[in-house]
């Protein structure tokens, strides 16, 4: 094991507690109200009026409602698109809550963030595993052939999963990450972010039992052979570990391990 692997293990872990900490982290995500389930408009204990209007939102307040938009208070109407970027920069805000607009498969939601979550207030920390060198080992990607379920040309497939809200949703994987733990191979289909980078879902033995019933996992972009590093010593909490109003995806087929994944972030720990 060497010096560096611990050193850098150990900023990585501050830097990722600090980041769930923050004030508009997960951990303060108080909820996730999709329209369709309120066609009069009027979100719980969310002011305003929230319709859809085809490809935006039209939000409607009036001057007590104390709604923000664009950091300035707001009355009349407001046509919104979904929010593209961090939760402290959402467009519509009331004091210090931001409520972001996202859209999912067609559908339309405002997540709630608050930094006086109790949630927020009752964090302690998240217990990982010290790194361990033997959680590191060399991987193979192989993406997915051009034709797949998307049609050809895409290397995209697109695989039907259950959410955490009980939803299932699409998940899109571009291929499959090989690799070998303990003198046994093992393979996660993962999916290609956009700049290369991979990113799994995936359970194991120690899942629901030592650890949270699922992970995500998010190695390098691989080189121009495929190799990429598998490093369970980085693997993370899924944001709905930190609050029950997130949709993560649970593990695609075959993304079950047998073995003892016994590294990386394991479980929330609050007060």
């Amino acid at each position: 094991m060497t010096t560096d692997a611990v050193r850098d293990w150990k900023h990585w872990h501050e830097q990722r507690t600090e980041t769930v900490a923050a004030p508009y982290g997960p951990l303060s995500l108080t909820g996730t109200h999709w329209l369709a389930d309120y066609p009069d408009g009027s979100l719980p204990d969310i002011p305003g009026r929230w319709t859809e209007a085809g490809d935006e939102i039209v939000l409607t307040a009036e001057a007590d409602d104390g709604l923000t938009l664009d950091g300035q208070l707001f009355s009349g109407e407001a046509r919104l698109a979904a929010d593209p970027g961090p939760v402290g920069a959402a467009r519509v805000g009331h004091g210090d809550r931001r409520f972001v607009v996202l859209r999912r498969e067609g559908l339309w939601a405002v997540r709630d963030f608050d930094p006086e979550s109790a949630t927020r207030r009752a964090f302690q920390g998240i217990d990982a595993t010290e790194y361990d060198a033997r959680w590191a080992v060399v991987g193979r990607f192989t993406p997915y052939a051009a034709e797949s379920t998307d049609g050809p040309g895409s290397g995209v497939r697109t695989v039907r999963v259950g959410n955490a809200d009980g939803v299932e949703r699409g998940l899109g994987l571009g291929g499959e990450l090989a690799f070998s733990l303990a003198g046994k191979d093992h393979t996660l289909q993962v999916s290609v972010e956009g700049d290369g980078s991979l990113w799994a879902v995936f359970a194991d033995a120690t899942g629901g039992v030592s650890s949270y019933r699922f992970r995500f996992l998010r190695p390098a972009a691989p080189d121009a052979e495929g190799r990429t590093t598998v490093d369970f010593n980085r693997a993370l909490l899924p944001p709905c570990a930190f609050a029950d109003h997130f949709i993560c995806p649970f593990p695609p087929p075959g993304n079950t391990l047998d073995a003892e994944i016994a590294a990386g972030e394991r479980n929330l720990i609050a007060r």
